[in-house]
């Protein structure tokens, strides 16, 4: 076993080491979302239907979901310098290769192992950022990434529009390798070498995991479709039959692939719930608020998003500073009061005047931003530092796991309330899904607020 850093690294190292996590998560982030805006042209460039080219996206999100806590449980195994730059090494060489594809099943194989690349960059980022940053300043650290992965999302529509309008689809994923390449120099050099319990992974474990999440995910897909609905109840309910054979078995291992054991420690699991809702929340009111825009203001694609800016613009602002406030106060109640700004500035959407002014908008999303980046970075460092050190990969894992949950589930739940309130016009109007949507939104993140504030972190060694 290599030593590992007692507090931190150095200053230079630190940089240099939060530079490589910064380009790799930018990578990672980017690519869960920059191909949604070339679907179309990559559907026609390929010669397939726009339905058959959805699961490029799918096969990814899909990817990372169900291998998140496998690599998260093999990084306590061998170290998480070695999952985060074999990661990046399968991300990097996985974008040459959907760059070159030359069919749609080719490059759904591509995108599938970007995917899995992507999995070993997000499930050990955080439980790095431990050994990265001394005690003191963990809070800090996992802010620097709470900003990394606010301004990657927000910028990823921009970004593959300025890409698609001097290039084709295939300069999507050329772009990586330059900064791949770069990550993977830089990380060799800086990320430091972790304590390896030298467990084995659990295959039968992982099997199951991947089972369980890659049903949920299908399954909840195919809950806004009422064509798709029966099959994907039908794929939920295998999900919870798996599932809970998963978790069963899980229950009876002294080192659990999903950390069953964390979620006994109450900060972890109200930490884990908290993270389920503000994500959930976020998602929501992300894909309902441009058929607001749209349908009920009747502006453009590009003022819309141009109004939604703000939102992440506030995220990537508070991030960095939420996470030093959550060096000195109580994470806890930090996220408490961010989701309880979310809350109010949601609420502050849904009472907007009839005809709205550019300002009345963007204060208002502003606003809510600004709370979700106050919740985001502090909800993190308790993760992380709730869990003994010896199971950083464990909870870095869960933390992403629960963000893509969230993710999932928020924009299930649009589906299902546009479907319920007929928002083609046949029943309902567009304005009353909304509505609906963006209250369901404000429900989840009080619901947030409240787990939020019920946490008292665990000392723990670090």
């Amino acid at each position: 076993m290599t030593d590992t850093p007692q507090d931190g690294l150095p200053i230079r190292e630190r940089l240099l080491a939060l530079l490589a996590i910064a380009l790799a998560m930018t990578l990672a982030v980017l690519d869960g979302a920059i191909v949604n805006v070339a679907l179309p042209a990559m559907a026609r460039d390929l010669a397939v239907r726009p339905d058959q080219a959805i699961f490029l996206v799918n096969g990814y999100q899909i990817a990372v979901t169900a291998s998140l806590l496998p690599l998260a449980a093999l990084g306590d195994g061998i170290g998480y310098r070695k999952i985060y730059l074999g990661g990046l090494s399968v991300f990097t060489l996985a974008s040459a290769a959907c760059a070159y594809a030359p069919s749609l099943d080719l490059l759904i194989v591509a995108r599938i192992a970007q995917g899995l690349g992507a999995a070993g960059i997000m499930s050990v980022n955080i439980a790095l950022v431990r050994f990265i940053y001394p005690a003191r300043l963990i809070g800090r650290g996992v802010g620097n990434v709470a900003l990394i992965v606010a301004v990657a999302s927000a910028a990823g529509p921009t970004v593959a529009a300025a890409i698609l309008s001097v290039a084709t689809w295939h300069w999507l994923f050329l772009v990586n390798l330059p900064v791949g390449l770069a990550a993977l120099l830089v990380g060799a050099r800086t990320l430091p070498h972790t304590p390896a319990s030298g467990r084995r992974l659990d295959l039968p474990s992982s099997v199951l995991n991947a089972l369980t999440f890659g049903r949920v995910i299908i399954g909840v897909d195919g809950l806004g479709s009422a064509e798709s609905r029966p099959l994907a109840f039908a794929e939920l309910g295998g999900a919870l039959v798996i599932g809970t054979v998963f978790v069963r078995r899980q229950l009876a291992l002294p080192a659990p692939l999903l950390p069953v054991d964390l979620l006994r420690i109450p900060a972890f699991a109200l930490s884990m719930a908290s993270s389920i809702c503000a994500f959930s929340s976020q998602m929501t009111a992300f894909v309902a608020l441009p058929f607001y825009l749209q349908d009920v203001l009747h502006l453009s694609a590009t003022q819309t998003g141009l109004l939604m800016t703000p939102w992440p613009i506030a995220v990537a602002a508070m991030a960095p500073f939420a996470g030093r406030l959550s060096d000195r106060y109580p994470p806890g109640l930090l996220g408490g009061i961010g989701l309880a700004t979310m809350a109010a500035g949601l609420t502050g959407v849904v009472l907007l005047p009839a005809d709205p002014s550019t300002l009345d908008i963007v204060w208002r999303l502003s606003l809510t931003g600004l709370g979700f980046g106050l919740f985001q970075s502090p909800n993190n460092r308790l993760i992380i530092t709730s869990a003994p050190p010896e199971r950083s990969g464990g909870a870095s894992g869960m933390q992403s796991t629960a963000r893509l949950t969230g993710q999932s589930l928020g924009a299930a739940l649009v589906a299902v309330l546009f479907g319920l309130t007929h928002a083609d016009g046949a029943g309902g109007s567009p304005a009353r899904a909304v509505l609906f949507s963006l209250a369901a939104a404000i429900a989840l993140a009080l619901t947030g607020t409240v787990t939020s504030v019920l946490r008292k972190p665990r000392p723990a060694k670090s």
